[in-house]
């Protein structure tokens, strides 16, 4: 059982300003496997305060001194890595493979990248006799998810951190213990006191607090879109940035030249990653009409291969969900697929055959399904894979394009010159070819109701970033 009790505030571990206990549970067997304390808005002027003061140095430091406080956040992450991989999945379920390969990676990947961004970063630049600064913006509310916790946290703080802001950071009370590990890593690396600060709680309470705080100059928030909106709007009034990125229902343009068994397969392994918890998950995978059918025997085949169960297994290739709200909500999702005429290939309702206990959730595919339907409209955010079929290109693009979100969209083609034209077409922050992947050096975002800014490399830099001109400054 952990006990994580505390915030971090001002380089110090403190007592909440009202103890509020929270269990976190363990998705898996739904144990309780931690205490945390929800915070206050008090909590939240402890912290603000704590980071308004250090940005009076932080913000003046120079490129050396930020270098050397991320190579020690590197190497202190490093020393940490396997803790961080066990915390994630304890906290929502990652297989361990994952939690290994993926999610601990990601950030320590975040920070590496912030590193090699920061050494060669342009903060300057002359117009004739005027010259640009970029400076940072300042104090920054960072509100994090529970599905990737420890990538969406990197993506945030790594790139502040480089260029000099201070932050206050909320990870998800459903998943906050790499959060807490996190914190740990950045004290331990020397990072000053007062640069990194971290409060959990919930939205409506911490999350809110942040938003509406006018010595917070900036809020970076993931997470859902309607979470994100009120996030703006609690933003409003002080007239703060606001960087979102928020929900998806990517589509997956299998065109007629693929190869239809290796596109089918890697959209439909791919929508069952992370347990379908991705908000760039492909979802829709969008399939000639005359191929529908053998489609389907591809999908079916693939799915009834995923090794569902014990996280901590070795062989397990796909976990449960995050909570038993997700759980409930992915139910109901598949009943109202199934009520409105979508063909259910394989999966359906309830726990997998031989579990009885869990947020586990059947690897699902629905065929023949229509853009119309719930189920091809809304976010699931599990490993629920709605397949639709179309007649002609310019159908299938109309498709793809036809949703609120636009955060990625995936194209499958044998002509990279005929994927090239499909994704210049789709409206979508990221656009995948033939499962091409990018590092962390390629900026993520979207578009529509997807979000507003974008994260990773030195486009991540940019939102955390104000410019002054300063004219005349030639002389």
């Amino acid at each position: 059982m952990r006990e994580y009790l505390q915030f971090y505030i001002n380089g110090e571990w403190v007592d909440p300003v009202t103890p509020k206990a929270h269990d976190v549970i363990n998705p898996a067997d739904e144990s309780v496997c931690a205490h945390i304390s929800l915070g206050s808005e008090a909590d939240v002027d402890r912290a603000v305060a704590a980071a308004r003061k250090a940005f009076d140095t932080w913000g003046y430091s120079s490129r050396e001194e930020r270098i050397a406080v991320l190579e020690s956040c590197v190497a202190t992450y490093e020393k940490y890595y396997n803790d961080m991989a066990d915390a994630i999945r304890e906290e929502m379920g990652a297989p361990k493979s994952l939690a290994v390969s993926a999610q601990a990676h990601a950030g320590l990947g975040h920070l590496q990248e912030a590193l090699r961004v920061l050494r060669e970063f342009e903060f300057e630049e002359d117009l004739g006799e005027h010259r640009l600064f970029k400076e940072p913006i300042g104090v920054c509310g960072l509100i994090t998810p529970w599905n990737w916790p420890v990538n969406q946290i990197g993506c945030k703080v790594a790139p502040a951190l480089a260029v000099g802001c201070t932050m206050v950071l909320k990870p998800s009370e459903v998943a906050p213990l790499s959060g807490y590990l996190f914190a740990k890593i950045m004290h331990e690396a020397g990072v000053p006191a007062g640069v990194f600060n971290l409060v959990n709680g919930d939205g409506p309470t911490v999350g809110a607090a942040l938003s509406r705080h006018p010595d917070v100059d900036m809020m970076s928030f993931t997470g859902s879109t309607r979470a994100g909106s009120q996030v703006a709007q609690n933003a409003a009034p002080t007239v703060k940035r606001v960087t979102q990125e928020l929900g998806g229902k990517s589509p997956n343009i299998i065109l007629d030249d693929a190869d239809l068994e290796a596109a089918v397969t890697r959209g439909v392994l791919h929508m069952y990653t992370n347990t379908g918890q991705s908000c760039n998950a492909p979802s829709r995978m969008l399939v000639p009409r005359a191929r529908l059918a053998e489609a389907e025997a591809i999908a079916a085949a693939v799915s009834a291969k995923v090794v569902v169960g014990d996280p901590a297994d070795e062989a397990t290739t796909m976990g449960p969900v995050v909570s038993e709200l997700q759980f409930n909500k992915i139910q109901g999702l598949i009943e109202k697929g199934i009520a409105e005429g979508a063909k259910l290939v394989c999966g359906g309702p309830g726990r997998p055959e031989g579990i009885d206990k869990g947020y586990f959730v059947r690897p699902t595919v629905f065929s023949e399904a229509n853009n119309e339907m719930t189920i091809a409209r809304e976010e699931i955010f599990g490993p629920v894979l709605v397949m639709i079929p179309y007649d002609t290109e310019e159908e299938a693009i109309a498709i793809a394009n036809d949703t609120p979100y636009g955060l990625a969209g995936y194209v499958q083609s044998g002509d990279i010159a005929h994927a090239r034209r499909v994704a210049s077409r789709i409206r979508a922050g990221n656009v995948h070819i033939n499962g091409a992947t990018g590092g962390y050096n390629v900026p993520f975002g979207g578009y529509k109701q997807s979000g507003n800014g974008r994260e990773w490399g030195a486009h991540g830099f940019t939102d955390f970033l104000e410019i002054k001109a300063v004219e005349g400054f030639g002389g």
